[in-house]
């Protein structure tokens, strides 16, 4: 008798709990998350309440939060879902209101993990883009390991080294002094970007320049907290501003983000070219900007994000001479963005989160 070879192990499916009040945005959700065979469904509700109790017996690894709710808000029943299960990784799901925002970005800093915005209800049927963005993000969080095909270019770089693939090669430290600071960060980016620029020494008065992967009406908030922490004066870019040392500037939503050089000044330049790999504003035109204008005096950091957005822009800032970090693996949300430039060769450091500002120092 032959004997036969042994079945591949099934991947487990990516488990995720819907909660929202509208049943017309669940009944939306729902279909999405169904054309997925990579995730299961474990529970829908209609308010935070029933979501906290129903938590410890479903396990997501995935929940999509909607903030405005009966009974009991989303802001309300985060920590108690985070309390009932710490392993679960929370998703807010708002309209794009400037008071939604504010929320959303007051859940990030009590522990949610990422955000997006819903679509309005006059636009469900056109949503392809929310569709792709919130598989992407299922994909990223709920099974960091695993590479996700549906959506390639989105989410298939989140995963870590397998073991006993060789450690990234690292270039050369970089000494001389930088004359401006580029960031790029996504999934989980905002919680970073803040704890990086609070932490950043008070000697380093260069211009910082950030491209974040963020909607229009979240940037705005989001420069705003970024004020806040740091204490050093932040806006979204205007085109045509002068870029000023000491100051922070971030892209705004929808665009992207670039320096040029008129006479003597550096100026901001905003466009709304395509988008590149699926983003607008996308780190790449702000760092191919820095490296063509500041070239090996030029410094950037690549924070947590899923995907490989950034690494052609790294690539120019790496050739030029340029210093390049990036987050490690350990304290990243997704090491999808910083794990390309790492695997590519490009970083002269790979370090945590907290070890990046006194680096920088």
């Amino acid at each position: 008798m032959t004997n036969a070879a042994p079945a591949e192990t099934a991947q487990p499916r990516i488990r995720v709990m819907l909660v929202d009040d509208s049943a017309v945005v669940r009944g939306f959700l729902v279909r999405i998350l169904e054309s997925d065979p990579a995730i299961e469904i474990v529970a829908t509700c209609s308010n935070g309440q029933t979501a906290v109790i129903q938590i410890g017996r479903c396990k997501p690894d995935v929940v999509i939060l909607d903030i405005e709710m009966p009974v009991m808000d989303g802001l309300t029943a985060l920590p108690k879902l985070l309390a009932a299960d710490p392993g679960a990784r929370v998703i807010m799901a708002s309209t794009l209101t400037q008071r939604n925002a504010e929320i959303s970005m007051d859940a990030l800093q009590r522990g949610a993990t990422d955000y997006i915005p819903k679509p309005l209800a006059r636009d469900l049927s056109g949503s392809d883009n929310f569709r792709r963005d919130l598989l992407g993000k299922i994909a990223a969080l709920g099974r960091r390991t695993a590479q996700y095909a549906s959506f390639q270019p989105v989410a298939a770089q989140t995963s870590s080294r397998k073991s006993g693939q060789a450690a990234p090669h690292l270039r050369p430290v970089v000494t001389r002094e930088p004359r401006i600071l580029a960031i790029g960060s996504s999934t989980g980016g905002p919680q970073a970007l803040l704890t990086l620029l609070k932490a950043l020494p008070r000697e380093i008065n260069v211009p910082v320049v950030i491209a974040q992967h963020m909607p229009a009406t979240f940037t705005t908030v989001l420069a705003e907290h970024l004020e806040r922490t740091s204490r050093r004066p932040c806006k979204e870019a205007i085109s045509g501003e002068p870029i000023q040392s000491g100051r922070i500037y971030l892209a705004p939503g929808d665009f992207h983000f670039e320096i040029v050089r008129e006479g003597t000044a550096l100026l901001a330049r905003l466009n709304k070219a395509p988008q590149e790999n699926y983003c607008r504003p996308s780190v790449n035109p702000l760092f191919r900007s820095v490296a063509k204008l500041f070239g090996a005096q030029s410094a950037c950091v690549m924070l947590t994000g899923m995907g490989s957005d950034g690494l052609d822009g790294t690539r120019d800032i790496a050739s030029a001479g340029g210093a390049v970090i990036a987050q490690d693996e350990a304290s990243s949300i997704v090491w999808g963005m910083p794990g390309a430039i790492a695997n590519a060769g490009l970083c002269n450091a790979i370090l945590p989160l907290s070890g990046i500002a006194p680096y920088l120092g």
